[in-house]
């Protein structure tokens, strides 16, 4: 018994009717019929009723039926798998990010290599856009997906969403009618030597608020920032995207509309790289991020 076999036999299990399964199949119905014949004789056992011109499956076609599919199935995802190992569509991969993306679409990401590509190990780095672009730039790092402006002429970048900026603040702090007077409290935001682009993002989105902040707290991730806020120790700004991770926090949050000033979140790679999964990994990134 050849895989053709199973095919022709799960065309007419579909179908139900011989005409449209050898139609189905592009070959004509006697060979079809043929074909079915010698899988029964083969087997011992009927697959099909023929009564009427009527086509029913036997519990034993229902059976076959079943395991065949799973049968198909299998061989597949074989030789899926076959093709990504023979394009080298295995290893490893490094994909860095900056700490302010929403970690839903990340780990989104990742299920999502996993499935596509399971013989590929995509390690993740948190890492400064700043630093990333460095190590973009040194082939150091694969794929990133970084705060815009990219300075790197060597860099490939391709736009995955806007982001805007929110004045972020603890819920137990008033804020007052006049935002000038927000120069008083202490904010916290992060190190203009670990994240430069950023930090001067901040400062213009603060300028764009009518204040110029105090800073107390520098920090070198967002989840440090976003828990001094919770604890009450200062204020800051952030993107719009992380409001959803702060539900359950004690933290309130001002947004400006569309009047924000708006920054792109790149996807970023080296314009030298040969890495074979590339562009598979680029689209799938495009597809999670703009779900």
């Amino acid at each position: 018994m050849e895989i053709r076999h199973i095919r022709y036999f799960l065309a007419l299990a579909e179908e139900l009717h011989f005409g449209k399964a050898a139609q189905k199949l592009f070959i004509s119905q006697p060979p079809l019929s043929r074909q079915i014949k010698e899988m029964e004789v083969e087997l011992g056992v009927q697959l099909f009723l023929r009564e009427n011109k009527r086509v029913t499956l036997t519990v034993a076609g229902e059976h076959f039926k079943k395991e065949s599919t799973t049968i198909l199935a299998q061989l597949e995802l074989l030789k899926q798998q076959t093709n990504q190992i023979y394009h080298s569509f295995a290893g490893e991969i490094k994909i860095s990010y900056t700490s302010s993306i929403d970690k839903k679409l990340l780990g989104s990401l990742i299920m999502r290599i996993d499935e596509n590509f399971p013989f590929l190990n995509a390690k993740l780095f948190e890492l400064s856009s700043d630093r990333q672009i460095q190590m973009l730039t040194d082939q150091k790092m694969d794929i990133g997906v970084i705060r815009a402006p990219a300075s790197s002429p060597i860099l490939h970048t391709e736009k995955l969403y806007d982001d805007g900026f929110s004045l972020m603040y603890p819920k137990n702090f008033n804020l007052p009618d006049d935002l000038s007077m927000l120069s008083e409290e202490a904010f916290i935001t992060f190190d203009i030597d670990y994240a430069q682009f950023y930090h001067g993002q901040v400062l213009a989105f603060c300028a764009h608020l009518g204040f110029a902040p105090t800073l107390r707290h520098q920090c070198n991730n967002m989840a440090s920032i976003i828990e001094f806020v919770h604890l009450g120790l200062g204020i800051s700004v952030v993107p719009q995207s992380l409001q959803a991770q702060c539900n359950n926090l004690n933290i309130n949050f001002l947004n400006l509309g569309e009047s924000s000033p708006r920054t792109d979140i790149m996807l970023a790679y080296n314009k030298k790289s040969k890495h074979p999964a590339l562009k598979e990994l680029c689209h799938l990134i495009h597809q999670t991020f703009k779900e």
